[in-house]
C-alpha cells in the first residue's frame, strides 16, 4: 500500500482486444510488468430489436461504474433509445466514493451523456487539449502531457493537489469516418503509443511513477450467447479432471452479496493490466493476451462491476472489497 493516495489513469481500448498482435510491444510491456486477469461482463439483454452499437458501448462501459445501466425503450416507429434519465436515480461519483473527483475522455456522444449523468466530467479528446497541441507534437506527446496534468502531475513532479483523482480514457468504437479495419487499426497503433509515451514518462523510481495507478482494459465488443467460446474463463473438464470436480465452490465472479448472479457471460471478457510503482504485485504473464492471462494471470476473473471499487480503494477513496 502507498504512503499517499494514488490517482489513477484508466485506458480503456473497446471493442480493440481481438486486434493485438505481437508488433503491440508497449502493451505487452505493460502486462509484463503488472498485474493481469479479467473482467467478467453480463450478456447483452435479450431483445426484439438487436442492441445498437451505442448501447453496447454505454452497457459495458456502465458495468465498470457499478452504475445502473440505461434502459431499452422502443418508439412508435420501431427505433431504440437510452432512457438514463429516468432510470438512472444513483448518487453521483463523488457521492459514492468519499469526495472523488474523476473525469471521463470520449468522443462518443452518449458515452458522454451517461458520464455527465453520473456526476462525471466529460470531455473530448480536442477538448482536454485546449487547442494546446502544436502541428510538430505528435498527438500521443500531447495527450499523454495533457492527461497527467489533470491527475495533477507535470514536468516530473506529483503536486499536492489535482483537478481529477481519476481519469478514464475511452478509445475505440469510433464512428465510420473510413474503411472500418482502418479506424481498428489506427486505435490500437494509437493505445500501444500511448502506453509506451506513459510508461517512458513516470519510470519506476520517479515521483509520478510511485502515485499513478495505471489500468489498461481491453474489450471485444459486440458478442453475444452464441458466438465462439473457446475465449473462456471457465474451467474445462480437462482441467478439472479430479473426483471432487463437482464439489468446487461457485467462483466468486458469478457471485454477489452471497447469490448467484444472472445472466453471466463466461466467455470474451475483459482483459485488463494494472501498474504502480512498488505498489502493484507482478505476476508471471509476459504479454497482453487472453491465453497468457488465464494460464499466468495473477488476478484471474472478477466482475467488472467490482473494478471502480478496486481503484478507488487504491486512490483512498473506498475501503478494501474482498481479498
Amino acid at each position: 500500500m502507498a504512503d499517499k493516495p494514488s490517482r489513477g489513469l484508466v485506458l480503456y481500448g473497446d471493442g480493440l482486444a481481438s486486434f493485438i498482435n505481437p508488433s503491440h510491444t508497449h502493451l505487452h510491456d505493460l502486462a509484463s510488468r503488472g498485474i493481469c486477469g479479467f473482467l467478467s461482463l453480463s450478456n447483452s439483454p435479450p431483445s426484439v430489436i438487436a442492441e445498437t452499437k451505442d448501447e453496447r458501448i454505454v452497457r459495458e462501459f456502465a458495468q465498470l461504474l457499478d452504475s445502473c445501466e440505461p434502459s431499452l425503450s422502443v418508439n412508435a416507429g420501431g427505433a431504440t433509445n437510452l432512457e438514463g434519465e429516468q432510470k438512472c436515480l444513483m448518487p453521483t461519483i463523488s457521492e459514492r466514493f468519499m469526495g472523488m473527483k474523476a473525469a471521463i475522455v470520449t468522443n462518443n456522444s452518449k458515452l458522454k451523456s451517461f458520464g455527465g449523468k453520473l456526476g462525471f466530467t466529460v470531455m473530448q479528446t480536442d477538448e482536454m487539449l485546449k487547442n494546446k497541441h502544436p502541428l510538430s507534437e505528435p498527438l500521443v506527446d500531447a495527450v499523454t502531457s495533457e492527461s497527467l496534468k489533470l491527475l495533477g502531475f507535470q514536468e516530473g513532479q506529483a503536486f499536492e493537489t489535482s483537478q481529477f483523482d481519476l481519469v478514464f480514457m475511452h478509445i475505440g468504437a469510433r464512428e465510420k469516418t473510413k474503411d472500418q479495419m482502418d479506424i481498428i487499426a489506427d486505435d490500437i497503433e494509437y493505445i500501444n503509443d500511448l502506453v509506451g509515451r506513459i510508461m517512458q514518462t513516470v519510470s519506476p523510481g520517479s515521483e509520478i511513477g510511485s502515485r499513478l495507478h495505471l489500468s489498461l482494459v481491453m474489450s471485444y465488443g459486440a458478442v453475444s450467447k452464441d458466438d465462439d467460446t473457446s475465449l473462456s474463463v471457465l474451467a474445462t473438464k480437462d482441467e478439472n479432471n479430479s473426483d471432487l470436480s463437482l464439489l468446487f465452490p461457485l467462483q466468486s465472479y458469478t457471485m454477489k452479496g452471497g447469490n448467484p448472479r444472472n445472466n453471466v457471460r463466461h466467455h470474451y471478457p475483459m482483459l485488463i493490466t494494472q501498474w504502480q510503482y512498488a505498489v502493484t504485485r507482478k505476476d508471471m504473464a509476459k504479454t497482453f493476451s487472453f491465453e497468457d492471462f488465464k494460464e499466468n494471470g495473477g488476478n484471474l476473473t472478477i466482475p467488472a462491476d467490482r473494478f471502480l471499487h478496486e481503484v478507488a480503494f487504491k486512490l483512498w477513496k473506498a475501503p478494501k472489497y474482498g481479498a
